[in-house]
C-alpha cells in the first residue's frame, strides 16, 4: 500500500534506473549516526553504525551509547519515507533477545553483534528503497518504560542505501563544459566575430552563474532533503569546494604554523559519529545546545570565543553536529577549518593557470606566423594588444569568483581559523569589492560621456577596442542603455553573500532574506529587461524564475509554516527534478548554440544585430572584415596599427577615447593638413593607404606628394612639422563650414 502510494507522489521508480550510481553490486541500508528527537532524552550515542544487508537478511551494528534508564523498557519504532510513514510497530527488547537492553542499566553500553531480521520483516521493504538514490528514510525509535508507558528517550537515524547523485563524473562534465564554454567565446571573439562571440559569453556565464546559485542552496543552514543535499553538491566546485588530500595536509600545516587549531573530524570517525544536523546552533536539541554552552563557560574567554566560532558542535552524547557550509565542508570531505583555505586558494590557482594560459597563447600565435602556418591577420587584435586584453579576461575571472570568494570571505570572519587567515579574507574580500566598483563606476562615467557627446552610451563603449577588451565583460552582455546594471548584479552578489555568511545561526531569517533578494532579482529582470537582445534577457529571465522557486521551497524547508513532513519530502523530490531538468535543458541550449557558431561561415549572421546598433561601432565586426582601401584610409586617419589603437590607457582620463581626446577630435577649428612627407618615407608600397578619394577636392590640396591625415586619437590639437621641415598649411578657418565633415566620419557621430 505504502509503496503505491510512494510511487503515486513522486512518480519517480522509473528515474531509479536510469540515474548514475542507481544500481551498485550489493543492496544494503545504513545509518551512520544517531539522532536524540526529545528534550532531556535518557538514551544517547556517540558512535551509531547500522548496515542491512537483504541478501542474507542481517543487520551489523556498532554502538556506544550513554543510558540513563533503567529498568524494562519497550520500543515504539515508526519507519517514514519522504514523510511518510511506511512500518510503526512495537518491539520488546526481551523477546528478541537483545543483550545489554532487557532490562536496561545507567552507563555507557557498548553494542557490536549481528543481528538476524526475519522473513516477514524483510518482505516489508520495498525493492526501490534500495535503488533510488537519496533515499530520504527514517527510523524514530521511542524508549517507553514497560511499568508507566512514559516515553524517556527518542532517538532516530537517517536511512540510506549507498545511491546518490552526488558524483565526481558529474562535477567533471559540468566544470569541463563550463570551461569550454568561456574559452569558446575567447576564441570567437579573436577571430573576429564580436556579435556571436558577446551571444556565447552571456549564455556562458549566466550559466555559470546559475551553478553557483545551486551551490548557495547548499550553503544554507536550512533543513534539506538529501537528494537536495548531494544536488548542490554537485555544483560546489564552482565555488571552490574541491577536496585535494595534499592540499588539505598543507592547509592544516598553515593554520597551525598562524597561530590557528585545525580540526580533525575525519579523524575520529572510527569513534565518534557525525550527525548531518540541516539546522543551526539555534534548533539544536535543547540538552546539546547547553551542554555546548556549559563547556563554553568553562573555558578562558579566549578559548570559550574561539570555541563559540567553531564550526564543530559536540552534543551531549559526544558525537559532532555538522551544518549548513560546514555540511558541505563535511560531505565534500574537507575539514571545516580548512574551508575558507580551500576556495581561496582555487581562486589563485584559477588566476594564475589563465594568465599562463593567455601568454603561452599568444607566443604559440606568435610562433605560428613567424613560421608562416597562420595567417599574419589571424588573431591580430588579441596578438597586438594581448596585455590589454589579459586585463580584461582576469577582470572577468575577479567578476566570476567574487560570489565565491565573498561568501568564504564573510564566513572566514565568524570563524577566526587562524589570525593570518583573516587578513587574507579582508585583503580578497576589499580588494575585489573595490575592483569591481571602480570597474564598473568606469563603465558608468565613459557611457555618460558617450551620450554627452554622441548621444549614444554605444559609441564610446563598442568603439574602442581597448575599452571594449578591458570594460566589457561588466556591460558586453547588456544592452547599451543598461550599462549601469552591473551595480545592481554586484550589490545582488554581495547581499546574498552576507545572508550566507551571517545567518548560519538563524535559518529562518535566511530564507526569508533569499526570497526578498530573489523575489528583487525577478522583477527587477522582468521590468527592466537589461540584456542585450529577447533571447538573452528570456534565457536570464528563466534563470531568475527558478531561483525565485528554489526560495520558496527553502523557505518552505525552514518549516516556518508547520508543514507536514510528507510536505518536505514531496517539496524536495520537485526541487531536485526541477532544477536538474532546467539545468540540462540549459546546457543543452549553450551547447548547441556554441558548436553552430563553428560550424557557419559568417558566425556573427546567426544572431541578429541588437538595437542600439553596437555592432556599427565596432572595428571588428565581421561585415568589416574585408580590407578596403577605405578602411586603410580609416585606420589611418584614426591612428591604428593594424585595426588596434595604440598608446590609449583607459585608466589616465586625458588619454582616454572618452575624455578630452573626443574634444579635440571634434573641434573643427583645429584641424591641419600637413605638408607632403618627403620621398621615400614609405619604404613598402603596402604600407600606404590609396585613397580612392579624388584628391583634388577641397579636403586634400594638390601637392607634389602624397598627404596624410593626422590621427584625432593621438598628439595634440596644434600642427605638426612634417620631417622635411618645412611648415605645415593650415586650412582656413571657414573651411570645415564650406565643406562639412570628413567622408569617413559623416554618420559616426562627429557631425553633430
Amino acid at each position: 500500500m505504502w509503496f503505491s502510494t510512494l510511487r503515486s507522489i513522486l512518480l519517480a521508480s522509473w528515474l531509479a534506473a536510469f540515474l548514475p550510481g542507481a544500481s551498485a553490486a550489493e543492496p544494503m541500508l545504513v545509518s551512520n549516526s544517531l539522532n536524540t528527537c526529545q528534550e532531556d532524552s535518557m538514551f544517547t550515542a556517540s558512535l551509531f553504525k547500522v548496515t542491512y544487508t537483504p541478501n542474507n537478511n542481517t543487520a551489523f551494528l556498532n554502538i556506544v551509547a550513554t543510558s540513563s534508564v533503567e529498568g524494562n523498557v519497550v520500543f515504539d519504532i515508526a519507519i517514514s519515507a519522504y514523510g511518510y510513514t511506511i512500518i510503526q510497530t512495537v518491539v520488546n527488547p526481551c523477546d528478541v533477545g537483545l543483550a545489554g537492553l532487557c532490562p536496561m542499566t545507567a552507563g555507557k553500553i557498548p553494542l557490536k553483534f549481528n543481528l538476524p531480521v526475519g522473513e516477514e520483516a524483510a518482505s516489508q521493504i520495498p525493492g526501490i528503497a534500495y535503488n533510488f538514490p537519496d533515499l530520504d528514510a527514517t527510523v524514530r525509535v521511542f524508549l517507553n518504560l514497560t511499568d508507566t508507558g512514559k516515553s524517556v528517550a527518542c532517538v532516530e537515524a537517517d536511512i540510506s542505501n549507498g545511491k546518490t547523485v552526488d558524483l565526481l563524473a558529474v562535477k567533471w562534465v559540468l566544470a569541463i563544459i563550463a570551461g569550454l564554454i568561456l574559452c569558446s567565446s575567447a576564441i570567437i571573439n579573436g577571430l573576429g566575430h564580436s556579435n556571436a562571440a558577446a551571444h556565447i559569453a552571456s549564455g556562458a556565464l549566466s550559466l555559470f552563474g546559475f551553478f553557483q546559485a545551486q551551490a548557495m542552496l547548499g550553503l544554507m543552514s536550512i533543513h534539506l532533503p538529501p537528494v537536495v543535499q548531494s544536488w548542490t553538491q554537485d555544483f560546489q566546485w564552482s565555488m571552490g569546494i574541491i577536496n585535494v588530500d595534499f592540499m588539505q595536509d598543507i592547509f592544516t600545516w598553515y593554520q597551525r604554523a598562524t597561530g590557528g587549531t585545525p580540526s580533525t573530524i575525519f579523524d575520529s570517525l572510527t569513534t565518534v559519529s557525525v550527525q548531518v544536523e540541516k539546522r543551526a546552533l539555534a534548533a539544536l536539541p535543547e540538552g546539546a545546545a547547553n551542554l555546548y554552552r556549559r563547556s563554553a563557560a568553562m573555558l578562558p574567554r579566549i578559548a570559550a570565543r574561539s570555541l563559540s566560532k567553531r564550526a564543530n558542535v559536540m552534543t551531549g552524547s559526544g558525537s559532532y553536529i555538522v551544518y549548513g557550509i560546514q555540511r558541505v565542508a563535511f560531505k565534500a570531505g574537507i575539514e571545516t577549518t580548512n574551508l575558507f583555505m580551500t576556495g581561496l586558494v582555487f581562486f589563485c590557482l584559477l588566476v594564475m593557470l589563465t594568465i599562463g594560459a593567455v601568454a603561452a597563447f599568444k607566443g604559440f600565435c606568435e610562433l605560428m606566423v613567424k613560421q608562416k602556418r597562420m595567417k599574419s591577420d589571424t588573431f591580430l587584435e588579441f596578438r597586438n594588444g594581448w596585455l590589454t586584453v589579459l586585463k580584461g579576461i582576469l577582470f572577468r575571472l575577479t567578476l566570476i569568483g567574487y560570489p565565491q570568494m565573498a561568501i568564504l570571505c564573510l564566513w572566514e570572519f565568524t570563524q577566526a581559523d587562524s589570525p593570518a587567515e583573516v587578513v587574507l579574507a579582508i585583503f580578497f574580500i576589499v580588494g575585489m569589492t573595490v575592483t569591481l566598483g571602480w570597474a564598473a563606476s568606469k563603465v558608468i562615467r565613459i557611457a555618460r560621456r558617450s551620450v554627452a557627446m554622441h548621444r549614444n552610451p554605444a559609441y564610446i563603449l563598442f568603439s574602442d577596442p581597448q575599452a571594449l577588451n578591458k570594460w566589457g565583460f561588466l556591460y558586453i552582455q547588456f544592452r547599451a542603455s543598461a550599462y549601469y546594471f552591473i551595480i545592481p548584479v554586484l550589490g545582488y552578489t554581495l547581499v546574498k553573500s552576507m545572508f550566507l555568511a551571517f545567518s548560519q545561526g538563524n535559518s529562518t531569517a535566511q530564507a526569508i532574506g533569499f526570497l526578498l533578494i530573489e523575489a528583487g532579482a525577478l522583477i527587477a529582470a522582468s521590468v527592466l529587461r537589461p540584456w542585450m537582445d529577447k533571447s538573452t534577457n528570456s534565457f536570464n529571465i528563466a534563470i531568475c524564475a527558478v531561483n525565485f522557486i528554489n526560495a520558496i521551497f527553502i523557505l518552505i524547508f525552514s518549516d516556518v509554516f508547520n508543514q507536514p513532513p510528507l510536505v518536505n519530502g514531496v517539496i524536495g523530490l520537485i526541487l531536485f527534478f526541477l532544477n536538474a531538468i532546467f539545468a540540462t535543458v540549459l546546457l543543452i541550449m549553450v551547447i548547441i548554440s556554441t558548436t553552430l557558431v563553428f560550424y557557419r561561415k559568417n558566425p556573427d549572421g546567426r544572431y541578429q544585430f541588437m538595437a542600439d546598433d553596437r555592432a556599427s561601432f565596432m572595428k571588428s565586426q565581421s561585415q568589416l572584415t574585408g580590407t578596403t582601401e577605405l578602411d586603410a584610409l580609416g585606420a589611418t586617419a584614426r591612428g591604428d596599427k593594424a585595426g588596434y589603437k595604440q598608446g590609449l590607457d583607459l585608466d589616465e582620463d586625458n588619454e582616454s577615447i572618452s575624455s578630452a581626446s573626443m574634444r579635440r577630435r571634434t573641434d573643427t577649428s583645429t584641424l591641419t593638413v600637413p605638408t607632403a612627407a618627403p620621398r621615400g618615407a614609405y619604404t613598402r608600397s603596402a604600407e600606404r593607404p590609396r585613397s580612392p578619394v579624388d584628391p583634388s577636392v577641397p579636403l586634400f590640396p594638390a601637392t607634389s606628394g602624397p598627404q596624410r591625415a593626422p590621427s584625432p586619437y593621438n598628439g595634440s590639437s596644434a600642427s605638426r612639422t612634417p620631417s622635411n621641415g618645412s611648415p605645415p598649411n593650415h586650412l582656413p578657418p571657414n573651411f570645415r563650414a564650406e565643406n562639412n565633415s570628413s567622408p569617413w566620419q559623416r554618420g559616426a557621430g562627429y557631425d553633430h
